[in-house]
């Protein structure tokens, strides 16, 4: 199939290269568009970024040393006018939330590629947001919610981990007393029944992450 010199150009950025291949054969497949570079890292990603200046990035989230998140805002940062699509398998909506404000504009399930795919590419390259729908409603379902502060989210962050009270608080450099009212906080603003419970409701929504 033949090129055309105005065909989106696209970087594909994933840690795994079977899914790299997969995008790359399903983009080159098409007549307006085609993959120029690839990354497997954050770090990586920035660096293809310089280097080709493509018209959309395809992000994915979870990668060695660099997050998406952050290679995005590093590179949006650089280049405000960067268009990058996330592609993950996590639907939490605080991870959502967080990608959109890093300045995604578009987000897309992994297991929904082969059927919208093409589309977002298309409709980000136009300039339009494309969300996938079952991703909107993760947002919408939550919208309403208390927000975790930042602390809250260390403290349930170091929870997570397997450390107990006096070991989170030794670590933020604050009372254990101090520690006890956020864990409260923090189950009240989630809902759970107790810290288990508040840490399984928080890796599902993806405020943290193990």
């Amino acid at each position: 199939m033949s090129i055309h010199s105005d065909s989106i150009r696209i970087l594909a950025v994933d840690d795994h290269a079977l899914l790299r291949d997969g995008i790359a054969s399903l983009v080159n497949s098409q007549a307006d568009m085609r993959v120029v570079a690839e990354a497997s890292s954050g770090r990586e990603a920035i660096d293809r970024f310089r280097e080709h200046r493509p018209d959309v990035t395809l992000m994915d989230l979870r990668m060695p040393d660099m997050d998406g998140i952050d290679a995005m805002t590093e590179i949006i940062r650089e280049f405000p006018d960067a268009r990058i699509v996330v592609l993950t398998t996590y639907s939490g909506d605080a991870l959502i939330a967080r990608a959109l404000k890093a300045g995604a504009k578009g987000y897309l399930l992994k297991g929904s590629l082969r059927k919208e795919l093409l589309d977002t590419i298309r409709s980000v390259y136009a300039g339009r947001k494309r969300i996938a729908p079952e991703v909107a409603m993760q947002v919408a379902d939550h919208a309403t919610d208390s927000l975790l502060t930042l602390r809250e989210i260390d403290v349930l962050q170091l929870i997570a981990e397997g450390n107990a009270n006096k070991i989170v608080a030794d670590r933020l450099a604050v009372t254990e007393d101090t520690v006890k009212a956020h864990v409260r906080n923090i189950l009240s603003k989630l809902g759970a029944n107790d810290r288990t419970h508040a840490v399984t409701i928080a890796l599902k929504r993806g405020i943290i992450s193990l």
